[in-house]
């Protein structure tokens, strides 16, 4: 990410959690604690003085216990400030279901609509009235209102089914919420717990006013009205315009400079039908039952709203997406066919490719000295580093990593340096992330900095200039393709189960910003801005849920997962120049592990043809296969642990790759060498006599065989089963991949095919 939320942000919904720095072994921490609700007992007029009173039945410590925060739609029980000591106590208070403690969270932080194909005059834009009386709830850093992004022209009432506040602050009087920001809330209670002391609001605001700039860029992108000429210092002038332009936003403050908290429990119960939520966990994903947005989506999905969340920007190492869960739209990041050229013309003559969002002097009109950091003080450049004697009037070769990449800009500048040249090194290849620098500066990829280090190392004199050219569009390089910071599977929780979902737009993008630090997000960067240019998960996140959006204005029966289907068959794996998608980390064909179906195709969408539906049985019958026993569900259901909850769910569902899920990820190796995963389609295209046939795209080394091979469809017969059989002849390395695809003539319904092999291969099978 762009910002300073490279910093630890931690979440759970509507509670706020914090890493423990105490040296005392009992110093209070923040808990959620799961109940059932119908436990409560009768002489409690109201959950919240049954909570109170479990909280005053555990014994005396030093640290009195404090009710944080009570939420009762997403799921069942509330948050409290309690010491380790008192935990067996409330344990095995009556009612109680589970107690887990915070988990450590992070952020993953307009030229996409026509990347994106949506246009005024055709497809799903007009065809869902830009999702007009859709609410999406954005649970970020909160919002900056003043923005024209948030304007409410020409917009209806709010809609009736709003049951939502706007908080009022004085830096944010509740005037400022309009028809376009319908709902503004700030959660602070766990932050001040954590601080033990008030927020100083001469730092951060106690208000839903967004003082970093991720909730306000996420915001805009999602359901941002249309404004025009809007750049950043030129760049990517035109018409900044959200995905649902119409839609309706509800802003909910979560994240503050040393953390998050989330309000999924208040956005279900305020009438939200989306929740865009660009954070999530550091490091690999939790345990479902241990994974508070994980939770919070299922309560969310049994209320009917879609939860749209980020992969995570840990790429591009393996099993690294987080918020994972199969009712969880999971979002990858790519490129869209838009570049920031700024070019390296090293002293020889030759010219490398680099990108850059540099606005200010210009180089002197002939080549600087060229030296590399690491002969400097440090290859990284970090503040203070770099010996001025040797740096200054150059410019310098730093490489990418340890610290922010606008930073090192900085420290070169500090120590007297006149441009600098940002160096990608393996961990992110050729991925080119454009910054807003203080100095004149390019980055450049892994190849191009091993070529420009070389040339200082050989060179007796070696010089070099930066070309700064605006802004490019066209179709070199390719788009999209899939960030190198982009998190990844396989799913390291339930492998049955195919992450991310899709790719969408996330690197360099344009979008609104806070009026409060500047486009770097440093305190050293004065400069104020409007909109900014950001890359991260954080930002294809709420593509998708503006998109989601669209999909559940045009169609307002269809449920979460139908609306994911819909997504996920229509992905598309072919860039602008015909060839396949491809990783920007190795520069080789990406593949369903990276980027899940596909890309995004919004139009496509919007005539799907066929979807996979599944509801809250599915769901809860999936955690029964994957082992889960009563006491681990009843956090999802919030009813008691007794009785066997998975009693004729297993039936249901025989394995998790029964559950009905538009893709296909598969174990071979062991055993018999063939497994078998049931499916259900609907038919939800305007023929309701519609024949579809099958095609596969066999893996190397798996025979696929679907049968029935052909789905009849008529008025009285709207759903089709049929079952797939992957079975092993041959090992094809540790993975392979291919596809299903059912079509009717015109629908073609896709679902990519993963397989891992483990225990080997015997070639006698």
């Amino acid at each position: 990410m762009a910002t300073k939320f490279s910093l630890l942000l931690f979440l759970s919904f509507s509670l706020f959690f914090f890493l423990s720095f105490s040296v005392s072994s009992d110093a209070p921490r923040t808990y959620i604690v799961h109940v059932a609700q119908s436990q409560k007992p009768t002489l409690f007029a109201a959950h919240h003085h049954w909570y109170n009173s479990i909280l005053r039945s555990l014994p005396p410590s030093a640290h009195p216990p404090t009710l944080l925060y009570t939420y009762s739609a997403a799921a069942e029980g509330f948050s409290a400030r309690i010491s380790p000591s008192q935990l067996p106590h409330l344990r095995r208070a009556p009612g109680v279901l589970a107690v887990e403690p915070d988990q450590i969270r992070q952020p993953h932080t307009t030229r996409t609509p026509r990347f994106l194909g949506l246009a005024d005059s055709f497809g799903l834009w007009p065809n869902s009235d830009y999702a007009e009386d859709v609410i999406v709830g954005v649970l970020d850093t909160g919002i900056w209102p003043e923005l024209g992004s948030f304007s409410d022209h020409n917009l209806s009432p709010v809609p009736a089914t709003w049951k939502g506040t706007c908080q009022s602050s004085p830096d944010f009087p509740s005037s400022l919420c309009n028809r376009k920001i319908i709902g503004a809330k700030a959660f602070f209670r766990g932050y001040e717990s954590y601080l033990e002391r008030p927020i100083d609001e001469s730092v951060e605001s106690k208000s839903p006013r967004d003082t970093e700039g991720h909730g306000t860029h996420t915001s805009s992108t999602a359901a941002g009205a249309a404004v025009s000429n809007a750049s950043l210092f030129h760049y990517a002038q035109g018409q900044a315009r959200g995905m649902a332009s119409k839609a309706r936003i509800a802003a909910y403050k979560i994240c503050w400079s040393l953390g998050c908290l989330a309000a999924m429990d208040d956005a279900v119960s305020d009438g939200v039908h989306v929740i865009s939520l660009s954070v999530g966990a550091n490091g690999y994903a939790p345990q479902y039952f241990r994974d508070s947005i994980a939770i919070g989506a299922f309560g969310a999905s049994r209320h009917g709203v879609l939860v749209s969340c980020s992969a995570g920007n840990s790429g591009p190492g393996p099993f690294t997406a987080v918020n994972i869960a199969p009712w969880i739209l999971t979002v990858g990041a790519s490129t869209i066919d838009r570049e920031f050229p700024a070019d390296v013309i090293l002293g020889d003559g030759r010219v490398l490719n680099g990108v850059s969002l540099y606005y200010g002097d210009s180089l002197p009109d002939f080549n600087l000295p060229l030296v590399y950091a690491a002969d400097c003080g440090g290859r990284y450049c970090y503040m203070g580093s770099l010996e001025s004697s040797k740096v200054q009037g150059k410019i310098v070769v730093c490489d990418r990593g340890g610290n922010a990449r606008v930073e090192k800009g900085s420290a070169v500048k500090l120590a007297g340096g006149l441009g600098m040249i940002l160096a990608n090194t393996e961990a992110s290849g050729e991925e080119l992330l454009a910054d807003a620098h203080l100095l004149a500066a390019t980055m450049v990829g892994e190849t191009a900095g091993n070529k420009i280090k070389e040339y200082i190392k050989l060179s007796q004199y070696p010089t070099a200039t930066i070309e700064f050219r605006g802004t490019v569009i066209g179709g070199s390089p390719s788009a999209p393709q899939v960030a190198s910071f982009s998190s990844r599977g396989p799913n390291h929780l339930t492998p049955q189960i195919l992450k991310p979902d899709v790719i969408a737009p996330g690197v360099n993008i344009l979008a609104g910003w806070t009026g409060r630090v500047g486009p770097t997000d440093l305190d050293l960067d004065p400069r104020r801005v409007e909109f900014n240019i950001i890359s991260g998960t954080s930002m294809s996140c709420p593509h998708a849920s503006g998109i989601a959006a669209l999909l559940r204005k045009a169609y307002p029966e269809w449920s979460p997962a139908a609306i994911k289907s819909a997504l996920m068959t229509t992905a598309y794996n072919v860039d602008n120049s015909g060839g396949n998608i491809k990783d920007l980390a190795s520069g080789k064909e990406s593949d369903p592990f990276i980027h899940g179906a596909g890309h995004v195709d919004p139009n496509r969408a919007l005539n799907p043809g066929l979807v996979y539906d599944l509801d809250t049985e599915d769901y809860l019958a999936f955690l029964c296969s994957i082992g889960y026993d009563a006491s681990k569900i009843a956090v999802f259901t919030r009813e008691p642990a007794g009785g066997d909850v998975c009693e004729g769910k297993v039936g249901r569902l025989g394995n998790p790759g029964d559950l009905n899920y538009p893709s296909f990820s598969v174990e071979l190796g062991g055993g018999s060498g063939v497994v078998k995963y049931k499916r259900l389609v609907t038919n939800v295209g305007s023929e309701v006599d519609a024949v579809y046939t099958v095609k596969v795209s066999a893996p190397p080394g798996v025979a696929v065989s679907v049968s029935p091979s052909t789905l009849v469809f008529s008025g009285g017969s709207k759903t089709q089963a049929f079952e797939v059989a992957f079975t092993r002849v041959a090992y094809a390395g540790s993975q392979s991949f291919g596809s299903i695809e059912w079509t009717d003539g015109s629908h073609v319904v896709r679902s990519p095919i993963a397989v891992t092999w483990n225990g080997g291969f015997s070639s006698s099978i």
